[in-house]
């Protein structure tokens, strides 16, 4: 993973340090871009996302390229569970330094998910002329994805957290005092910790002559990352536990839940963009 990553910078930094027969480009990308989840009693709906983007392509040939440049990307979308009414288990550790089974049940659960991003790309092209001042192009390659910020806004129409002891049997379920309780129209901001991973990147299109130095550029394009963005060490609840009081609970996210999940970033849509020289 560092190897590729260091790889792929370098090739950037080489490309951007020469300007012998390079062609500069700009452009945006819209379509749908979502996060992919493996966490098991979610589903996510898909939102419109899209990327600015700037680099360059040094031309190796007639037909030929390769190209790298920087993106700034944003992907979001809405998740809840499953079922409207659900209750999810996580051991928590109270005030007291006391470990508990901490038992958390939300209804009209909801989390809408913003996750911004620096994509670095580097890519081959291949070119060929169709017809006068009408270029076809395919491109190919690989992308390192830096998450920027993965923020989360979560509501619910009611949250109950109850606390069961296991060592001393005891089950504790209206404690406001020491955060075990109910509570009507939760709403709480959070935020995921992130890490960079590969993406794989594919565009077909073509460029149309506007002038001796300038083309628009259009396509379609496909991203897919692997390997996860969440970066955790251990299982949390997704409605954060307040040992001091039954509101102000962090909203942890529901990816929380499952510190071994996949949470993958996928865009898919159109590019339009100008190249010149």
């Amino acid at each position: 993973m560092k190897f590729d990553v260091k790889y792929i910078l370098g090739i950037a930094i080489i490309l951007f340090s020469t300007g012998m027969n390079a062609q500069f480009y700009v452009g945006v990308q819209s379509g749908i871009a979502n996060l992919q989840s493996d966490v098991k009693g979610t589903k996510s709906g898909n939102e419109l996302g899209g990327a600015l983007k700037a680099g360059y392509i040094y031309f190796l040939t007639d037909h030929i390229g390769i190209g790298s440049g920087v993106e700034f990307a944003q992907y979001k979308q809405k998740v809840s569970l499953n079922q409207g009414a659900t209750t999810l288990t996580n051991f928590e550790v109270d005030a007291s330094g006391s470990a508990f089974v901490y038992n958390v049940t939300s209804a009209n659960y909801r989390e809408e998910q913003t996750l911004q991003a620096i994509q670095i790309p580097l890519f081959l092209q291949y070119k060929r002329n169709i017809n006068k001042g009408v270029d076809f192009n395919f491109r190919a390659g690989v992308k390192y994805f830096l998450p920027v910020a993965y923020k989360v806004e979560s509501s619910a129409s009611s949250v109950k957290g109850v606390g069961y002891y296991p060592d001393v049997n005891l089950l504790i379920d209206n404690l406001p005092e020491y955060g075990f309780g109910s509570q009507s129209n939760y709403s709480a901001s959070g935020e995921y910790q992130t890490k960079g991973v590969l993406m794989s990147t594919f565009e077909l299109g073509f460029t149309f002559e506007m002038g001796e130095k300038n083309a628009l550029y259009a396509a379609m394009f496909l991203d897919t990352g692997y390997g996860s963005v969440i970066d955790q060490k251990q299982n949390e609840s997704y409605i954060g536990y307040n040992p001091t009081a039954v509101n102000d609970r962090k909203a942890n996210g529901l990816y929380s839940t499952d510190k071994n999940a996949k949470i993958q970033p996928v865009a898919f849509g159109l590019t339009l963009g100008w190249n010149f020289k």
